[in-house]
């Protein structure tokens, strides 16, 4: 049977693989996630996802290493997590009536074969117009400081948006799971035959 690898340590990554009800591990990949000069969003994701996948295959040299990274960006700007409530109520402000784009890097490794499958997979969220009173009460009752964007869409925070488009809902949480269906799939691992 192949064995699958998470190179990640996000819960919400590993719930959504959970999904698949494929046995997998998880592990911490050691990758300096600093932007290089120039580079774009999409480049900044799809070249981390590849690097936490091929960071974890001297340990795990037979197993599909799956990578994966995230960022939002917002008036071309990558926005980060806001780590307090203040800058949260100030990108939630910014990000009213406007759409934000999030960008989900996925690679799946190979460790044996060295075969190596990159995406980015775009994802749109389109806000309402949001009063700065809804945003003070969103941002208080959610604590939403540890995401980028400064929303949970998996919980209260859908009630910002006016809609979501985007091929997979599951990648706004960080991992395409369509994607990587296809992408395990071309690796000879279905997770309808396991």
């Amino acid at each position: 049977m192949t064995q699958i690898v998470l190179a990640s340590t996000s819960p919400w990554r590993r719930e959504l693989l959970e999904k698949l009800e494929i046995p997998f591990t998880t592990a911490a990949p050691q990758v300096d996630e600093t932007p290089l000069a120039g580079e774009d969003a999409r480049q900044l994701v799809m070249r981390l996802a590849q690097a936490k996948a091929q960071a974890l295959s001297k340990e795990y040299p037979n197993h599909l290493i799956i990578g994966s990274d995230q960022v939002c960006v917002l008036d071309a700007k990558i926005v980060g997590k806001p780590h307090t409530e203040e800058k949260a109520v100030e990108q939630l402000m910014i990000a009213r009536d406007s759409i934000v784009t999030f960008y989900t890097g996925l690679a799946l490794y190979n460790s044996a074969a060295g075969n190596l499958q990159v995406i980015c997979e775009p994802f749109d969220v389109h806000f309402r117009q949001l009063s700065e009173q809804e945003i003070c009460n969103y941002v208080l009752k959610e604590q939403p400081l540890h995401c980028a964007g400064s929303f949970k869409c998996e919980g209260l925070g859908i009630t910002l948006f006016d809609r979501l488009s985007g091929k997979d809902p599951n990648t706004l949480v960080g991992l395409p799971l369509i994607s990587l269906c296809e992408m395990l799939r071309n690796e000879g691992c279905n997770p309808l035959l396991m």
